[in-house]
């Protein structure tokens, strides 16, 4: 374990133009702490990066006394202890610059997809975010990014043109498909463990509208919903973006009413082409059970986040996800024994099953390390944990899911959503095994000391 580094020791630092912060000075814990509030994080030193030059000097020191790294920008994946070691925050570093000619934008480390979003959305243009534009753009990109509108566009990394990475050492780089290839390989699908982006370029996409929103039923008719819609998705076109969700909605008042406190089972969609075709796209899931709440409309891609509803304000958080091959009959049943109306205790917030397919399975344009592509729908649990019955329940809950769904799943992960990483062989099922045993190369290349090893990295080649 790492000791906490001597005052004399962080004098280097002294060149960082944002606050270098350690336990007990003012800001400190409000540095350290994400929006996943489930992780304790407490490292000896924190640095509030206010761009490049500031992550080069950070990682030079880091390099120097051997100080573990871990990098935040809005802290959505931090669901990992940090324990010693440091800490660098990106979330200063939030420029976006858009080229409507190139259909580009440059985006900064610390940038939220809102930020991208609304920059892009003034030239007609939108980039390939999540289900919640309060998350960072950089690290989402890196882990793949699984977007709402993936099956029409593909994984957010598919459109990475380049990005400025500083690797452990404090080296500052450019990696593209020309320069670095296996630096630029890593970074989209790899997550973490080779460096530290200050920046990326990233394509964006002429879209200005959606049919988006949530299609609701009582909890009770789930499997009458469900059933149909897992029929549904075998037959719509990509333009037809979708999630099927069980969800136990707390009595609290970011919650619309009536939703509020409620038990539903829902379906979420996002339609990409005409309106009017979209609309009776949807009328065989607004006829397979009682709708109680509707919300689907035309709407500026601007408004995405009302179409999942994902939590906009920070809480302790567990998620976890498989990637499954096909949603048989049985794979319903097994879903709904797990977490349908039979199972009134189940402490998931929500436990949903998103459509994959389309744009996502195809092979990006340039070689990367996502190793989704081949499934067909994406299981994710999300609980909020509170007291240690309820997390200890909710562990329960959570494995019995994953195990319940295992006959029908591919046996792997996505990086991004596949939640607290465990040991080595727990991290290593978000990739394939030539997938893992590359990333490890490109480790041992670019971090053979492993500084970079907090949250869900891969060892380097030459350390087993």
């Amino acid at each position: 374990m790492t000791t906490a580094p001597h005052l004399p020791d962080l004098f280097a630092l002294s060149e960082i133009h944002g606050p270098v912060l350690r336990p007990g000075d003012d800001g400190y814990a409000e540095e350290v702490t994400g929006f996943n509030l489930a992780a304790l994080r407490t490292p000896d030193v924190v640095v509030g990066a206010t761009g490049a030059d500031d992550v080069v000097t950070a990682l030079r020191w880091a390099s120097a006394t051997q100080t573990p790294v871990a990098v935040q920008a809005t802290g959505h994946g931090a669901n990992f202890p940090i324990d010693h070691g440091l800490l660098i925050s990106t979330a200063r570093m939030t420029d976006v610059e858009i080229d409507p000619e190139q259909r580009t934008a440059t985006v900064a480390a610390g940038a939220k997809w809102r930020h991208v979003l609304d920059a892009a959305a003034e030239h007609g243009l939108a980039p390939l975010c999540g289900t919640s534009t309060d998350a960072g753009a950089v690290g989402y990109t890196v882990g793949g990014g699984l977007p709402v509108l993936g099956r029409t566009y593909g994984y957010a990394a598919d459109l990475v043109r380049s990005f400025e990475v500083v690797t452990p050492g404090g080296t500052a780089r450019v990696a593209d498909a020309e320069h670095e290839p296996e630096l630029f390989w890593a970074l989209r699908g790899g997550k973490g463990s080779v460096g530290v982006v200050t920046s990326l370029v990233t394509g964006l996409v002429p879209l200005r509208t959606v049919l988006g929103g949530g299609i609701h039923t009582r909890g009770e008719h789930a499997e009458a919903l469900l059933t149909a819609w897992a029929a549904w998705t075998r037959t719509v076109p990509e333009e037809m973006c979708s999630a099927f969700a069980m969800m136990r909605l707390p009595p609290i008042p970011q919650i619309p009413e009536p939703l509020r406190g409620g038990f539903w089972a829902r379906v979420a969609v996002a339609w990409t082409g005409d309106p009017a075709e979209g609309e009776q796209l949807l009328a065989p899931l607004r006829a397979a059970a009682p709708v109680e709440v509707d919300t689907v409309e035309e709407m500026p891609l601007t408004a995405v986040d009302g179409i999942h509803m994902d939590p906009q304000d920070p809480l302790p958080a567990r998620e976890s996800c498989s990637l499954l091959r096909d949603l048989t009959p049985d794979a319903v049943r097994a879903f709904l024994g797990q977490v349908g109306p039979a199972v009134p205790d189940c402490p998931l917030l929500f436990a949903q099953l998103r459509h994959m397919g389309g744009a996502l399975s195809r092979p990006a344009a340039t070689e990367d390390a996502i190793c989704a592509r081949d499934a067909d729908y994406l299981l994710e649990a999300v609980a909020v944990l509170g007291a240690p019955p309820d997390a200890e329940a909710v562990e329960r809950a959570t494995a019995a899911l994953h195990t319940a769904m295992s006959p029908y799943g591919t046996g792997r992960t996505m990086v991004n959503i596949h939640g607290t990483p465990g040991d080595a062989a727990d991290r290593a099922r978000a990739w394939t095994p030539e997938t893992y045993t590359r990333l490890r190369r490109a480790k041992a290349t670019y971090d053979p000391t492993d500084l970079l090893r907090f949250g869900h990295t891969v060892p380097p080649a030459s350390t087993e």
